[in-house]
């Protein structure tokens, strides 16, 4: 009995500290969309391997938030339309889509590159880097009605490496993408899929 007196008070305290946080389930359940096509992020601003590299961490997001999502990669937006014969995503031609891949909505995203300033770093491992600002919006769209059910938008600027510019228009091309520009795009992809993540709160 005096073993239980001594417990209980322990217990008391740990109730009191660890029950006040409670997981929120969230904002956006990806469930009642499935089965999802991801479509390739497109880019303005730039060319090269940008909109791949942030789709497929978008993807991973997707699956470490909400694990049992299923994701069907459906490729760049012009030849998914083009296998539905359209000539932009309407609402007709997301129903079309959905009918043809089966899936019940499709994420898309678009990545914006602005203000660039490329600069050259000398000496015994010269390499070009640019200070750029991207923005990254996603959204999604249901395939029953066309409709845009979810959106969400990030920011930001960072220096990277790995960029050139061709006529003017950056171009990302780096052998090793996660270390020329990978931190910028897990910021972006963090920050805009934050409604699809659970979050503690304390209460």
């Amino acid at each position: 009995m005096k073993r239980l007196l001594a417990v209980l008070p322990c217990l008391a305290v740990a109730v009191a500290c660890g029950g006040s946080r409670v997981l929120v389930p969230p904002r956006l359940a990806l469930a009642p969309h499935r089965p999802i096509g991801l479509v390739t992020f497109s880019v303005e601003g730039a060319r090269g391997d940008l909109g791949p590299v942030a789709t497929n961490r978008f993807r991973d997001e997707i699956f470490a938030a909400q694990a049992g999502t299923e994701v069907f990669e459906l490729g760049e937006l012009d030849d998914v339309l083009d296998g539905v014969a359209r000539d932009r995503l309407d609402p007709e031609a997301a129903r079309a889509i959905g009918e043809a891949r089966g899936v019940s909505a499709l994420m898309l995203g678009h990545l914006v590159v602005s203000d660039v300033r490329p600069r050259a770093r000398l000496g015994p491992n010269p390499s070009v880097e640019a200070e750029v600002t991207v923005s990254l919006t996603a959204r999604l769209v249901t395939t029953g009605s066309g409709g845009t059910v979810w959106s969400s938008t990030a920011r930001a600027r960072e220096t990277v490496a790995g960029v050139g510019l061709i006529g003017g228009t950056p171009v990302f091309g780096a052998r090793d993408p996660d270390e020329a520009y990978g931190q910028l795009l897990d910021r972006l992809v963090f920050a805009v899929t934050q409604d699809i993540r659970p979050t503690w709160e304390k209460r």
